[in-house]
């Protein structure tokens, strides 16, 4: 039997709840989820971290409880980050590699990137991730890697996917309050697609839709790469507070009834909603509750519609839409969705994992499992009390570079 050799770690820090995801790996490659957990959470605001006690207690509230599931001291893992200031810049570069005999290296690579990124990406951003979508060497064009061709001219086209620095900061230092090291810092909706996405529908063109609470992300794939990706303010938490000033109730009940009664299928059912809530009854007119979340639900699609038709991909995505996220669960959406967009639409969920999962293999977990697969992808977190050590280290594949690297 193969001893375990390392491990893979993936926290979600979203703006209402932490997760966490635990697996290890053995020799041979097995892997097994052997932790999980969730915790609520606070000092987010869409997305973004607003304070770095809330979130940084919440993180380690959660990792206490995965630590005792899993047995697995965790002292760094791969997070998300979210927010509406991550975004794609569309970027590309030229550089003269010498004679038509010339070989392309790997300083061959960095020099044309080096081209493609300079003068193109604010000071204030940090780039989280540089997708190359195509090479072009000599005029050839549609290469995809150019390592060892032939050529004198190569160019670049690319895809960056960058965040506002403060953020990124922000992010790494509540980590760090959590006592947790950062192995990579991926947005939510691409560590969500790493877990729900096949390579047929990264090849076909595919969107995912993240519902958080307060965010919706959008990625778009074609051709196994990522296109686009775009992230919007607003999320499942603003159905609920519409519902709590529209039926003059507090929070916890406007929630209450979101999660037992809201459906994508409005006007079908006509009976009143009744509810008990700390020892009294409280009753509501279903047209008004569907009223609510239909309008709050045409907002959020209308939004992800922009996007898409911002990047060009409206109607142009033959595998459709995958939604993931604590809004995925509500139900019948994908019927509302696909409606609305009118396009496939499916609802995403992780699966194919071994040991702990039944209860992980939900939306709303896609994107801890996702960080967990992208941590595994990579080197892993080998022993079980490692800390990474801090300081210049050279740099690691991309996340994307991992996802694709599966296929």
């Amino acid at each position: 039997m193969d001893e375990i050799s390392r491990y893979a770690v993936g926290l979600d820090i979203g703006t209402s709840s932490v997760r966490a995801v635990v697996a290890s790996i053995a020799n041979g490659g097995a892997m097994n989820v052997i932790g999980y957990a969730e915790a609520p959470n606070s000092g987010m605001r869409r997305g973004v971290v607003a304070n770095l006690s809330g979130p940084a207690q919440a993180i380690d509230r959660m990792l206490g409880e995965v630590e005792r599931m899993s047995g697995y001291e965790v002292n760094s893992a791969t997070i998300s980050i979210n927010g509406s200031a991550i975004v794609s810049t569309r970027t590309e570069g030229m550089i003269a590699v010498g004679a038509m005999e010339h070989e392309i290296n790997s300083n061959d690579l960095a020099r044309v990137e080096d081209v493609a990124l300079q003068g193109r990406i604010p000071a204030n951003q940090e780039i989280l991730e540089v997708v190359p979508l195509q090479y072009v060497l000599d005029g050839q064009t549609g290469i995809k890697d150019p390592l060892g061709m032939t050529g004198s001219r190569l160019e670049m086209r690319a895809n960056v996917v960058s965040t506002l620095l403060p953020n990124y900061e922000n992010l790494r230092k509540v980590a760090e309050e959590a006592r947790t090291t950062p192995e990579q810092i991926v947005p939510s909706v691409v560590a969500a697609a790493r877990a729900v996405l096949t390579e047929r529908q990264r090849e076909n063109g595919v969107a995912v839709v993240d519902i958080g609470a307060s965010t919706t992300g959008v990625a778009v794939f074609e051709e196994n790469d990522l296109q686009y990706i775009g992230v919007v303010p607003v999320g499942s938490n603003n159905i609920t507070n519409d519902l709590a000033v529209m039926l003059a109730v507090d929070t916890e009940v406007a929630e209450e009834i979101k999660r037992r009664f809201a459906t994508g299928s409005f006007g079908a059912v006509d009976a009143p909603v009744v509810i008990r809530w700390r020892g009294k009854e409280l009753r509501f007119e279903r047209s008004q509750i569907d009223e609510v979340v239909q309008a709050r639900m045409e907002e959020i699609l209308a939004l992800v519609k922009k996007e898409l038709r911002k990047a060009h991909y409206e109607q142009r995505l033959p595998e459709g839409l995958v939604l993931t996220g604590g809004g995925a669960k509500m139900r019948d959406i994908d019927k509302f969705v696909r409606d609305t967009l009118e396009m496939s639409v499916k609802v995403g969920r992780p699966t194919g994992l071994m040991g702990v999962t039944e209860a992980i293999q939900r939306p709303e977990y896609a994107a801890a499992v996702g960080l967990m697969l992208l941590s595994a992808d990579g080197e892993g977190i080998k022993g079980a009390h490692k800390v990474v050590k801090k300081g210049k280290k050279e740099k690691k594949p991309g996340f994307l570079k991992k996802i694709l690297g599966k296929f």
